[in-house]
């Protein structure tokens, strides 16, 4: 399954929007807000989730994490001045099994005041219908306003933020991609792991 269907065509145009912001996203959401450490072979870091904004898929997110769902699962999307994509594929590129989609939160975690999609920020990847977030998930590398949820669109549920470790992402998104397995493009050609993703 493609999610995130943007082209590099397609990001073309939104260039200024990329390049736009700076910074990470506001320092603290929640002082008691979980967080879950990500262990891969490029390094650690760790990401702050908020179910105050996003409940439905914070709880989905941090149920993947407890049945160890993302352990051995490959970053597989790398795009180094957008995201980086992970969660649904083991390194021989077979899918992982899922339960049900979660129900698409982003204007309702918006209007909570929950993140945007901003540099650092942690969101669940889709395919074109709303509705269709299982595990996979995206972290922006870049600000990326054009994929917030607005009265025009659905956008993308955002639903915490990395508070640690941006050195591993920074590195993630700086590794060479290419082809693999059913990908055409954007695959790094040496695997990024997740080792293990723990709640801490």
């Amino acid at each position: 399954m493609t999610l995130i269907h943007l082209t590099r065509r397609a990001l073309a145009p939104l260039a200024f929007c990329v390049l736009a912001g700076t910074g990470l996203v506001p320092t603290a959401m929640a002082q008691d807000a979980p967080r879950v450490k990500f262990v891969t072979n490029a390094g650690e870091f760790v990401v702050e989730v908020y179910p105050d904004k996003a409940p439905k898929t914070v709880d989905n997110f941090l149920q993947y994490v407890r049945e160890k769902h993302y352990d051995g699962t490959i970053f597989h999307r790398v795009i180094g001045n957008f995201m980086v994509q992970g969660g649904g594929y083991d390194q021989r590129y077979i899918e992982r099994r899922t339960r049900p989609p979660v129900e698409h939160e982003g204007r309702e975690a918006l209007a909570k005041g929950g993140p945007r999609n901003t540099l650092g920020s942690i969101a669940m990847a889709r395919t074109n219908v709303p509705n269709s977030a299982t595990a996979q998930f995206f972290i922006n590398v870049a600000d990326n306003g054009f994929l917030d949820p607005s009265a025009q669109q659905p956008g993308y549920t955002v639903f915490g933020k990395v508070i640690s470790g941006m050195e591993t992402i920074n590195k993630i998104k700086s590794t060479p991609t290419g082809f693999g397995g059913p990908f055409p493009t954007d695959v790094p050609r040496t695997p990024i792991v997740i080792q293990s993703a723990t709640q801490l």
